[in-house]
C-alpha cells in the first residue's frame, strides 16, 4: 500500500502480513486488530444486520458488537477485539448468527 493511501498512524513494528476478508487480501501489522486493518484498507461494511443494513466498527472497544464477523469459521467474533494473524479467513456475518 502506498503511503498516500495508508490510513495508519504512528510507528509500526515488525513486518506486515496478509489475511483474507471476503476473498480480498488485506494487509495488517503485528499487534493490529482485524477491525483496524479493515478500516485502513477502507473496508467499512463488516456485517449485515437483521434488517439488511450494513454495519461496521462503531465503538472500537468491544462494547457494541457492531463489528462482529465470522473469523476462521467462528461467528459473532468482534473484529475490534481480535488480533489479526497471518492467513486468517474473515467474512461478513449475516444476521445474528450463522
Amino acid at each position: 500500500m502506498s503511503r498516500a493511501t495508508d490510513r495508519r498512524f504512528g510507528k509500526r513494528d515488525g513486518r506486515p502480513f496478509t489475511f483474507v476478508f471476503e476473498q480480498r487480501t488485506v494487509e495488517a501489522w503485528p499487534g493490529e486488530s482485524v477491525a483496524a486493518a479493515l478500516l485502513a484498507a477502507d473496508e467499512r461494511h463488516l456485517r449485515t444486520a437483521e434488517d439488511g443494513g450494513a454495519r461496521g466498527v462503531l465503538c472500537g472497544i468491544g462494547v457494541c458488537w457492531e463489528c462482529r464477523c465470522v473469523i476462521d469459521g467462528r461467528p459473532n467474533t468482534r473484529a475490534c477485539m481480535t488480533e489479526a494473524r497471518p492467513d486468517m479467513q474473515v467474512r461478513r456475518q449475516r444476521g445474528l448468527s450463522e
